[in-house]
């Protein structure tokens, strides 16, 4: 990959970009951190306290501190272990590494301290973190600066200590160390400080590289790439346009099946692998990030052309997989995020870019660069994702409407289908094609159809305390089918309302059936043994397998409305419609057509011996009243065909 051209960018300075070394902040002359030879400052008394920073300068070491998490952080034998060696370094009975907050010393790390802070004003180390360089006090109690500060009243009369420099050059305080007498400082015994401090800093590092480098693939992690990002904002041209790339080496499922034959070392050398051709594709002077399990980022140089190099990255990507030693059980993407510098979220740049990543897996090439359309549609289905399941436990936001189903022989009503609504309390009415589908696949499905199934039975008891004595029909998904306790929360369901089984209907989809044939099968026998009647739903969709249709128990099969459309006009779709009703005669079971909206429709489906038929042209779902006055005004006793279409005459009259 290393010849594929992403290492071909202009030289930039952005650390986002540029390798390890950080841009040296540092003003001109300030000592490195690590010297341990510098001779100490030998503060004389009486000697003019050192300026004060300037506010920006301030600003931005307070910025850095606050960056590394320390402050209020509880003790740890690391740091401890250090401020022992200085005091023992210096016979003295006091040393602490003291960090320089905005109003205050705080303690790190203390030996013979009982607090943990002092006020910074008058404080020598903040004159240490100021100016960054070493400074020793032979006697407080001499020294026109100090002799006032709480130090100087406590006893403290000896002062050193070497400053805390981050590699940018930010001092964050000093380990110091204090005594109860005069004395000076030898340049031996300095030079061990600094050493110390070089120490201090070491263990600051490592512990702020533990929580921003992955330590499989080496590589910054997500952490380091939302703080390099907002760096970049802060020292590159403002509204520079960029785009985040993003790798995703496995989905998850393929992942998961991958590791649970070849074990965790799979997800190991795919990941070393990976680090390894994307950090020699994008060259030496530009960073990669391990951001996810299995996704990596970097950014494109500035400035380059999306189209060209989007073609790039497709390039790279097909070299990558011809390669790669997972390429057999594992599909890579890639998502390019257009933003610019400084507009943009840090966070928000790796959200689109996953984004893209999911739609690429849709295309041809396996590289797409983010749709905020798409990005709509996903955000728009996580919304009502998150939001169901606070509309489960309140009681105005889920209803049920009921369907008519008739009796295409008798022209009577027989019963109703149930069908779950949403009112959104700010999104107003949710399409059930649009939110059903997107919970069935997670674990609220159990739920929904729980609520579904307790307003259903509580409406089937009402109607027929109030003498309507009704089939109900109600939906039930493919996860349903996987509850062992599925059939016992219907039976229990009815044995709460008083209502026998057979008034019951539980309709599955073809699809739903064939997902787990065995499984689903035998929930099925259990429900139908307690006399719960059975349906498939939007028959001649799926792909069931006749033979194993014939061996399920269950009587009805409802004919999908989409073979409904254009029925009147199509030739074909009317042959096939008789073809189903028949065959589904032969089996055994009894015919529902949905769906239909028009006398020319119903005219055919009963010339095909139709058993019943659903549709906007018996009665639109309604609520449990308007339902009610549909029934009672719902009149057609007569089994001729005139009378059908009188009577569905007045059903559309009267429907609501």
């Amino acid at each position: 990959m290393a010849a594929l051209g992403l290492n071909e960018a202009p030289q930039t300075t952005d650390p986002i970009v540029a390798p390890a070394p950080a841009k040296d902040r540092r003003r001109p002359g300030r000592p490195d951190h690590v010297s341990a030879g510098l001779v100490p400052l030998l503060r004389a008394p009486g000697t003019a306290e050192t300026p004060a920073p300037a506010s920006w300068d301030e600003d931005a070491r307070l910025a850095a501190l606050q960056q590394l998490d320390l402050l209020d952080t509880a003790p740890t034998e690391a740091f401890d272990r250090i401020t022992r060696i200085a005091a023992q370094i210096f016979s003295l009975p006091i040393a602490a590494v003291s960090l320089t907050a905005s109003d205050r010393q705080w303690f790190k790390s203390r030996v013979g301290v009982d607090h943990s802070s002092i006020p910074r004003d008058k404080a020598p180390c903040a004159q240490v973190a100021a100016s960054s360089e070493a400074l020793v006090v032979p006697d407080l109690l001499l020294d026109p600066c100090y002799r006032d500060s709480p130090l100087a009243s406590t006893g403290v009369r000896f002062y050193a200590g070497a400053p805390l420099t981050t590699r940018e050059g930010f001092c964050l305080g000093s380990i110091c160390v204090l005594g109860p007498e005069p004395r000076q400082a030898s340049e031996s015994e300095m030079a061990s400080l600094h050493d110390l401090a070089a120490m201090v800093m070491a263990q600051i590092e490592l512990q702020h590289a533990f929580g921003r480098v992955d330590p499989l693939s080496g590589l910054p992690n997500h952490n380091q790439f939302i703080e390099d990002l907002e760096d970049l904002a802060k020292d590159r041209p403002a509204h520079e346009r960029r785009f985040a790339v993003l790798i995703d080496v496995a989905t998850p499922e393929q992942l998961s099946a991958a590791m649970r034959v070849m074990g965790p070392a799979f997800l190991d050398d795919m990941i070393e692998e990976a680090a390894l051709a994307i950090k020699s594709a994008i060259g030496p002077t530009r960073t990669a990030y391990h951001v996810a399990p299995t996704q990596f980022a970097f950014l494109s140089p500035p400035d380059v052309e999306e189209q060209s190099y989007v073609a790039l990255l497709a390039r790279t990507m097909a070299e990558f997989r011809a390669s790669a030693s997972s390429r057999f059980v594992t599909t890579s993407v890639i998502g390019v995020a257009p933003f610019a510098l400084g507009q943009a979220d840090p966070r928000d740049v790796l959200r689109i870019a996953n984004s893209a990543v999911q739609d690429a897996y849709g295309t041809e090439s396996k590289v797409s660069v983010y749709s905020s359309t798409q990005d709509t549609v996903h955000r728009r289905r996580f919304t009502l994702l998150n939001e169901f399941g606070g509309a489960l436990e309140t009681a105005d936001q889920l209803s049920l409407v009921f369907q008519p189903r008739i009796d295409l022989a008798f022209g009577t009503c027989v019963g109703a289908e149930a069908l779950l609504r949403w009112k959104h309390p700010r999104l107003g009415a949710i399409s059930p094609g649009e939110f059903i589908p997107i919970v069935e696949q997670t674990s609220m499905a159990k739920a929904m159809t729980a609520w579904v199934l307790e307003a259903a039975l509580t409406q089937l008891a009402a109607w027929r305390a109030a003498g309507l004595d009704l089939l109900l029909s109600m939906n039930v998904s493919a996860s349903n089918l996987r509850e062992h306790d599925l059939a016992a929360r219907v039976v229990q369901g009815l044995a709460k309302h008083a209502l026998a089984a057979e008034r019951l209907e539980l309709e599955i989809t073809e699809s739903a059936l064939m997902a787990d044939g065995g499984q689903a099968l035998a929930q099925l026998e259990t429900i139908a043994g307690v006399g719960i009647r059975l349906a498939i739903d939007d028959f001649g969709t799926g792909y069931s397998s006749l033979s194993y249709l014939q061996q399920l128990p269950i009587q009805v099969v409802k004919i999908d409305q989409s073979f409904m459309r254009n029925l009147v006009a199509d030739e074909r779709k009317r042959s096939l419609v008789a073809t189903m009703i028949l065959l589904s005669h032969n089996l055994g079971y009894r015919v529902v057509a949905e769906g239909v909206e028009s006398l020319q429709v119903l005219d055919i489906v009963e010339e095909a011996a139709c058993d019943e038929a659903q549709g906007y042209f018996f009665g639109r779902p309604m609520i449990p009243a308007d339902f009610a006055t549909w029934i009672r005004n719902w009149v057609d006793p007569q089994p001729s065909h005139s009378r059908h279409r009188g009577g569905t005459t007045a059903c559309a009259a009267a429907r609501c």
